[in-house]
């Protein structure tokens, strides 16, 4: 019986993803951009607990905020929608206003007199 569920479960996820449509959109550079573009918010989630607070830079971590946020925009006005590259830049606006958080808590709101500046 449950060979039986699972023979038809398997089947029915194969006509519903396995077609001709997911292929020739595997192949297109609206699933290959946002996939090769997730590099970056991996490495920033990364980052968050990897890289000391003083090595983290201001003006590039906003410039990744604003990036992420019109790329966001521009995933969901564009025709088809690309869902996939709405994921990518929010997980990655996610993690660098974690980092800009970092950044402002440990350049302006900790004393760090004892640290060595480089």
């Amino acid at each position: 019986m449950s060979s039986k569920i699972t023979h038809a479960a398997s089947q029915s996820f194969a006509q519903k993803f396995l077609n001709k449509e997911t292929f020739k959109y595997i192949f297109t550079t609206h699933f290959w951009g946002p996939v090769s573009n997730f590099g970056i918010p991996i490495a920033a989630v990364l980052d968050i607990k990897n890289k000391p607070a003083d090595t983290i830079s201001g003006p590039m971590t906003a410039a990744l905020i604003v990036y992420s946020a019109v790329f966001m925009r521009f995933s969901v006005a564009v025709t088809p929608k690309n869902y996939l590259l709405f994921g990518c830049h929010l997980i990655n606006e996610f993690a660098q206003v974690s980092q800009g958080f970092r950044y402002v808590n440990y350049h302006y709101l900790t004393d760090n007199s004892n640290s060595t500046k480089k």
